[in-house]
Parts: structure tokens; C-alpha cells; sequence
């Protein structure tokens, strides 16, 4: 059995709540750019390039109480659905990085995040439409959440393998 020292503890606390507060900030509409319906925001890349370094636990403290943090200081009502649908794309992306990462690392990541995006335009397209009491705003916002997830999807594993974050991170966090 793997022991935890005070060190990693304390390394995997500060890594989670720098990336959820960069989440926060992304959430801000001044980072994001209009579209009709609403923003679009560039907090995918924040959540899947942290779902590929760290743990789903703190993968899902970043992802979904990152995003709901956000929404409750700037946009209050779809909050639960960013809490729930965040989250879960953020556990997904960071099991299958980590459970395939064995063979094909850079692979596995892009596995994780293409499903992870798919659980963010699903998750988000069927909140919106209970949020807002109607289908119609939800596929209107369509193109854009899939344009959103794509974006974070492909930044992410630019930032983590051609830019090298996750050699760095591992060089850092002893992995």
C-alpha cells in the first residue's frame, strides 16, 4: 500500500484549489466570449486538463464545485446542473485517463476527454431545458456547448502532451 505523506497532501490540496479557482475565474463573463443564448466559456480546458492530472476526487472538486462556485457568484441559476454535470465529466475524464494510462497515455486522455465533453453537452442541453422550463433555449445553446466542450477537449491535451503539463506534473508530483 502506497503511503500519503504530508507533502502530497498538501501538494494535491493546493494543485485542486488552483485549479478551481481557475475555474472560478473562467466562469466570469468577462473570459468568455457572447454568443446568442448566453457565453461561452473556456472553463472546459481548466476541468479536463485537471481531470487528466489529479485524482477524480479532487478532478470533481475542481470540475463541479469549481463550476458551481462560479455560477453561484455570477449566474445563479443553472448552478446544480454545472455542480452535477462538471463534476461528472471531470470523474470520467480523470477514471479513464488514469485506468487506460498504463499503454497509451496520450490516448487515454483523448478517450477520457471525448467522452467527457459528450457528458458536458448532454448534461447541460437536458438541465437547460429544466432549468429554463423549455427545450427551445436548450437547443438553441446547442452548437455552442458542442463547440465549448471541443475547445476545452482539444486545448486540454494540447496543454497536457504536445506542451508537456503532464510531464512537468509528474516531474513535480513524483509520479
Amino acid at each position: 500500500m502506497e503511503t500519503i505523506t504530508t507533502r502530497d497532501k498538501t501538494l494535491r490540496m493546493t494543485l485542486t484549489g488552483m485549479f478551481m479557482a481557475m475555474n472560478v475565474i473562467l466562469s466570469m463573463s468577462i473570459f468568455s466570449i457572447p454568443v446568442p443564448g448566453g457565453h461561452l466559456y473556456f472553463c472546459d480546458t481548466v476541468i479536463n486538463t485537471a481531470a487528466i492530472l489529479l485524482d477524480p476526487f479532487s478532478a470533481f472538486i475542481v470540475g463541479g464545485v469549481g463550476s458551481f462556485l462560479g455560477d453561484f457568484f455570477f449566474y445563479p441559476a443553472p448552478m446544480f446542473v454545472s455542480l452535477v454535470t462538471h463534476g461528472l465529466q471531470a470523474v470520467v475524464v480523470s477514471l479513464i485517463s488514469h485506468r487506460l494510462r498504463s499503454r497509451h497515455e496520450s490516448l487515454a486522455s483523448g478517450v477520457g476527454v471525448a467522452v467527457g465533453s459528450i457528458i458536458m453537452v448532454v448534461g447541460y442541453t437536458l438541465g437547460r431545458a429544466y432549468v429554463y422550463s423549455t427545450p427551445a433555449h436548450s437547443i438553441a445553446k446547442l452548437p455552442f456547448e458542442i463547440l465549448q466542450a471541443g475547445f476545452g477537449a482539444v486545448f486540454a491535451m494540447i496543454l497536457c502532451y504536445p506542451l508537456r503539463l503532464r510531464q512537468l506534473f509528474n516531474r513535480v508530483v513524483g509520479h
